[in-house]
């Protein structure tokens, strides 16, 4: 990765005061050389929190104990489930969902990569990352999520998409990497009960090709108005 993505994490985490490290994920086609491979399975929202802590590493489909993360990142076709992890049964008795209906309507929103097209997804802060990512994960308060999406509308208007109560290998990983669009949310209860995450943090994630555009708005943002005091 050129030394302009490491520059801009940092600038990010100056301008918006991040207490955690923001996280580079990038989807590989085959296992890289230069960096470790995970050791020992992990869900993928555990393997965000292991490179907020400063690892970097890859994973492929044989470091991934959850199912959600094998499907959503593409890493294996999800026929090649027990059909009690594809009918989404085992989430009923644990009460995120009523009744499986209700989970196969859910199922229907949460966009996932192509499968096995990808061999290998590799995760690291982003300021020690020697990659391009293709997706940059944070985990903020309220406040700094506003000031990444007004960053993103400050020079083309869009609106970030919301996320829902689906998973974030899906919402905040899959979203953002095929849509190219910001993504924002409070995550689901499974990757909460996984990653060391406060009560009152969320989480966005900025597609790589977007991050300058975002942090050089949100340089110009704070020199404004309505936006120096803060």
């Amino acid at each position: 990765m050129s030394n302009s993505f490491k520059e801009l994490g940092e600038k990010l985490k100056v301008i918006l005061k991040l207490k955690k490290e923001p996280v580079a994920i990038k989807w590989s086609v085959k296992e890289p050389r230069n960096i470790d491979k995970e050791q020992g399975k992990s869900r993928f929202c555990t393997k965000l929190d292991k490179a907020m802590q400063g690892d970097i590493f890859y994973a492929t489909a044989e470091e991934e104990e959850c199912m959600g993360g094998l499907r959503y990142s593409g890493l294996k076709n999800p026929k090649e489930f027990p059909k009690n992890m594809r009918s989404g049964s085992f989430l009923v008795p644990a009460g995120v969902y009523k009744s499986i209906p209700a989970v196969q309507r859910s199922w229907k929103n949460n966009i996932a990569i192509e499968p096995e097209i990808f061999h290998a997804v590799i995760f690291s802060p982003l300021l020690k990352a020697d990659f391009e990512p293709d997706v940059i994960f944070i985990i903020c308060n309220s406040q700094q999520a506003m000031l990444i999406l007004h960053a993103n509308a400050y020079d083309s208007g869009s609106h970030g998409l919301g996320a829902d109560s689906g998973p974030i290998c899906s919402s905040m990983a899959a979203v953002p990497y095929l849509t190219g669009e910001v993504t924002y949310g409070f995550g689901d209860i499974g990757s909460r009960r996984n990653m060391t995450i406060k009560t009152d943090e969320v989480m966005v994630s900025i597609p790589a090709t977007d991050l300058e555009r975002v942090v050089t708005n949100l340089s110009e943002m704070m020199t404004k108005t309505f936006f120096r005091d803060i």
